[in-house]
């Protein structure tokens, strides 16, 4: 009995010193699964200075591993060591490979430690420049007028702008679905959409904003329940569910995660430094500039986090479910 209270007291002992010196002079590393230079990419090099301030002496880092959709990123952080200084920021993606994606190399609910969520990022749909219609409205008309003929792009399979099309075209209740165009990532894919090389795209304000503003491209309308109506270039646009498409309410929120595994004292560091990163006023006012909302709510809790995800992987399975569309 003795024996196990001590083993007891230096487990504890050990944890609270690993608290301590964590993260040491060891960086640690947000790993995004997609290009530099995207809306989730901006997101964590945002998240990473607003950390650093928070742990005194450590140093956040971006670390890209794009492909596949995001699952590329989420496997390298599933398999690295649980000591903290890995970890890794997704999107809504998170809960969409499963639905999307026969063969993973993790389980989203079980090979991860639930860190908290971020922000939540409406999204906008858009046109090419050239395209004839100006509302939402006589945009619909166009598409009935030319059905068949017009492409949507998105940023790879899993990608937001992947899962918004797709929700968008359920919903829409035309005759021909338009033919699907995917990049390898966001930039290529807006870069397409310019030049007017495709037609019509669904991606987030952390995105589009600029591309709106510049005249750049062409914006119908929000995904937010409700017009977005406090935003300086937003909110002129109504949303989908005010133009008639019922219950459509979609953002693409970020979380963090790490490893499987990784320490309590250390998850709860983690979990700390980014609860007090939310509440960062230069944080929330770069996220509102883009139309993005830093979460206020109880989805900041690990525990909130994991069953929010839960949530979302059954509502975006039934949608994937119904357009029968998956990759090996």
């Amino acid at each position: 009995m003795k024996q196990w209270i001590a083993l007891a007291t230096l487990a504890a002992v050990s944890a609270g010193a690993q608290a301590q010196t964590y993260p040491g002079n060891k960086p640690v590393s947000i790993v995004v699964p997609f290009t530099a230079g995207g809306p989730t990419d901006r997101v964590a090099r945002d998240l990473a200075e607003a950390m650093r301030k928070q742990i005194p002496g450590s140093n956040f880092v971006v670390e890209n591993a794009a492909g596949a959709g995001g699952t590329i990123g989420a496997t390298k952080v599933a398999k690295a060591a649980p000591d903290g200084h890995t970890v890794l920021l997704h999107h809504i993606g998170m809960a969409a490979t499963p639905a999307l994606y026969r063969k993973l190399g993790y389980k989203t609910l079980e090979d991860f430690e639930f860190l908290g969520m971020i922000n939540d990022v409406p999204m906008t749909l858009i046109g090419k420049p050239q395209l004839p219609a100006n509302t939402y409205r006589d945009f619909e008309n166009y598409i009935r007028a030319n059905a068949g003929k017009l492409n949507i792009a998105h940023a790879g399979l899993g990608s937001a702008s992947h899962i918004c099309g797709l929700l968008w075209q359920s919903n829409l209740q035309s005759k021909d679905a338009m033919t699907t165009i995917p990049f390898g990532g966001t930039a290529p894919a807006m870069t397409a959409l310019i030049g007017g090389q495709v037609d019509v795209m669904c991606d987030q304000t952390t995105n589009t904003t600029s591309q709106i503003e510049g005249g750049r491209v062409k914006a119908f309308a929000v995904t937010t329940a409700k017009p977005l109506s406090t935003h300086p270039v937003l909110k002129y646009y109504p949303s989908l569910q005010e133009m008639g498409m019922k219950n459509f309410d979609l953002t693409i929120w970020h979380g963090l995660y790490a490893p499987k595994g990784t320490p309590a004292a250390i998850t709860k560091t983690l979990n700390d430094a980014l609860k007090k990163a939310l509440k960062d006023p230069e944080f929330i006012k770069k996220n509102e500039s883009l139309g993005a909302l830093v979460v206020t709510d109880k989805r900041s809790d690990p525990a909130e986090h994991k069953k929010f995800v839960a949530a979302e992987m059954i509502k975006i399975k039934a949608a994937v479910d119904a357009a029968g569309k998956y990759a090996d």
